[in-house]
């Protein structure tokens, strides 16, 4: 059974870094396909945002537009992690960040298959908190 858990969350200041780290365990990392998703405050309960994606070749797919140019996603695979590096940080992207595996080859076009996997292949989420 695949098991993630995210770490790495915090405050963080307008232009500031981050870097957010999802240990895989139960699997390996060229078995699945890992995606950060995220949820703003007060959205709970409406569809989480697709952000990156990784694939069990380490390619990587955005799913953001936002995000472009100032996010991205890597991976150690001996390490079995998965990071998601946050540049020039924006108020916008104050949420929860979650990590979610699934056992395809490339990330999927329909951010649907995510969701479908079911809760048991989504980690926790760590809180990031944008503020000046």
């Amino acid at each position: 059974q695949l098991q993630l858990v995210e770490s790495g969350g915090g405050l963080v200041q307008p232009g500031g870094s981050l870097r957010l780290s999802c240990a895989v365990s139960g699997s390996t990392l060229v078995d699945y396909t890992i995606a950060w998703f995220r949820q703003a405050p007060g959205t709970e309960g409406t569809e989480r945002e697709g952000v990156l994606c990784i694939n069990r070749n380490g390619d990587s797919t955005v799913y953001a537009e936002s995000v472009k140019g100032r996010f991205a996603i890597s991976r150690d695979v001996a390490k079995s992690t998965v990071y998601l590096q946050m540049n020039n940080v924006k108020f916008e992207d104050m949420a929860t960040y979650f990590c979610v595996g699934i056992p395809k080859k490339n990330c999927p076009f329909d951010l649907g298959d995510f969701e479908r996997v079911g809760d048991d292949y989504w980690g926790p989420g760590t809180q990031v908190s944008v503020s000046s």
